[in-house]
């Protein structure tokens, strides 16, 4: 087989060397059915000796596709390189993606004319379909993509639940889990930091925190509720404030590992020992909660597995676009560490 050096390989010289005509070649490297088996081994030899790289803009016209498809993540860039729960979402993207050999772009929106511009972005085609993560509660920009009939896959539960796909986890069940667990080990005054109140996900750990204490028979007391924002610096000023509000409060459910961590960190500020004095539950289980002092007990939600649904429905609807919008609900469990650790039981005769 000849080798060619130096220049661009290009779609003539694969066929060449795969002793087939240009318009075999091209239809093997568009994954064109109408192709033998033969004739399609002798094109993806020639094209991995001879490192041929496809023209996207070529491809791009011959399939009518990218072959890339757009993450749109609305956090800030700080949250989003500094929250684990990001590239644990994006590395299920990519167990899916790769093997369909498709690329992803990172678009991070961080106000309304940004978002425009990313809706310009994705309806001028480069792109095959946007995957949608920490959407803000009526966000416009799925119903925006879905009218120029761009297929879309939401992390989450969107305010339309019924009319896009979706891949989201059972964060009430998680949520009042948690809070189960905090009222069984003997707590009673059991306080929560939220998660940002305008998207889904947020809303749903605080409802869920709030069934939790109805089924133990717990009051729900707004003084024990205070709103944070994902970030460890977010999980820390909350804490300080529930302090004031409820200085005995004796246990929290933190919306997040990373406020968790800032949460922590506050009561040790303050002189209150966990779980002695405080017990606290996260949410994500991330790797770092098990390493933590003491070990964090967390509500662990298949971060990496609601990537590759996401990544699966998307390939779904762009390959069948007629297809019904389908919903994905994955579920949680508990991990209990020695964070929660239950009340322990008074010695007999100890003081009151």
């Amino acid at each position: 087989m000849k080798e060619f050096h130096g220049t661009k390989v290009t779609l003539e010289e694969v066929a060449q060397a795969a002793g087939v005509s240009r318009a075999t070649a091209s239809r093997v490297l568009t994954s064109d059915p109408r192709v033998s088996l033969d004739a399609r081994r002798a094109v993806e030899r020639a094209a991995s000796k001879l490192g041929y790289v496809p023209n996207q803009a070529g491809r791009a016209l011959a399939t009518g596709r990218s072959d890339a498809v757009a993450l749109v993540v609305f956090e800030p860039t700080t949250l989003l390189f500094g929250d684990p729960f990001f590239p644990r979402l994006i590395r299920g993207l990519e167990d899916v993606l790769t093997a369909r050999d498709m690329q992803l772009i990172l678009l991070a929106p961080q106000s309304a004319p940004e978002s425009d511009r990313v809706e310009r972005y994705v309806a001028a085609g480069h792109v095959d379909g946007a995957l949608l993560v920490s959407l803000p509660s009526s966000h416009p920009l799925p119903g925006r993509l879905a009218s120029r009939g761009i297929p879309v896959v939401i992390g989450g539960r969107p305010t339309e639940a019924d009319r896009f796909n979706h891949v989201d986890v059972d964060n009430v069940a998680g949520a009042a889990r948690a809070v189960a667990h905090l009222a069984a080990g003997g707590r009673r005054t059991i306080a929560t930091v939220t998660g940002r109140k305008d998207v889904p996900a947020g809303q749903d750990r605080l409802r869920g925190y709030e069934e939790g204490l109805r089924t133990a028979g717990l009051p729900n007391d707004d003084a024990l509720v205070e709103a944070g924002d994902f970030t460890r610096d977010g999980g820390a000023r909350a804490m300080r404030f529930l302090l004031i509000k409820r200085p005995r409060l004796d246990a929290v459910f933190v919306a997040s590992d990373l406020m968790a961590v800032g949460v922590m960190q506050a009561l040790a500020e303050a002189g209150r020992r966990v779980p002695e004095d405080v017990a606290v539950v996260g949410y994500d289980d991330d790797p770092m909660a098990a390493g933590l002092q003491p070990p964090l007990s967390s509500v662990r939600q298949p971060i990496e597995e609601m990537g590759r649904e996401m990544a699966r429905l998307l390939m779904d609807a762009i390959h069948s676009p007629d297809r019904p919008p389908r919903k994905v609900l994955l579920t949680t469990r508990l991990e209990v560490r020695s964070s929660s650790a239950p009340v322990a039981p008074r010695l007999t005769g100890e003081a009151s």
